[in-house]
């Protein structure tokens, strides 16, 4: 009969739960070195002297002020307005009007299970066969006897190895890291308006 416990003991667990354990953990490195990679991409542009600047998105619009000559006795001139229009231009950095991409693992289930059956059949037929003739003739008697006998056996183990591996993962988009949320708001407080 085999060994069940010496079976079980010969599987490589470091394959089966280390595996997509080390699997998660390139896909959580993948995801960080995604967000760096985006934020060089998107948020940076060359400046044309071999190095990288801030890319800034202009928005242009016109909008009512307060008149500060405005004369409420008078009928007609620039002074009888109480607003004025005046052109603003407001330049954003790019970065702090984007989801930045944050994917973190939050959780990893692993299921393993194996499962080791084993069967032991013996087998055992017996067979006999006998026949016997007599014959007389006056002074001669013949006798003629036959028998069989036959045994057969057989014995067989079968195991029966079954192995399920599952494997759950749970990824969040996460918080943004403390010093880029610093860094993007040192940005929206260099928003320019003119």
């Amino acid at each position: 009969m085999p060994n069940l416990v010496q079976e079980l003991n010969s599987l490589d667990f470091s394959v089966y739960i280390g595996g997509p354990l080390q699997a998660a953990v390139s896909a959580q490195h993948a995801a960080s070195m995604s967000q760096v990679s985006f934020i060089q991409e998107v948020g940076f542009k060359d400046d044309g002297a071999g190095g990288k600047e801030l890319r800034y998105v202009d928005f242009k619009y016109t909008k009512k002020v307060p008149n500060p000559t405005y004369d409420p006795a008078a009928t007609s001139g620039p002074n009888s307005l109480p607003f004025n229009e005046a052109e603003v231009l407001i330049s954003v950095p790019f970065l702090t009007m984007l989801t930045i991409p944050a994917l973190r693992i939050e959780e990893v289930t692993i299921d393993f299970n194996a499962k080791l059956t084993s069967t032991e059949t013996s087998n055992v037929s017996s067979e006999f066969a006998g026949s016997a003739e007599l014959s007389a003739r006056f002074w001669k008697v013949n006798f003629k006897a036959s028998a069989s006998y036959k045994r057969t056996s057989s014995s067989g183990t079968s195991t029966e190895r079954t192995y399920t591996l599952g494997v759950h993962v749970r990824a969040v988009n996460d918080e943004l890291p403390a010093g880029l949320d610093r860094i993007l708001t040192l940005l929206e407080d260099s928003i320019a308006g003119q």
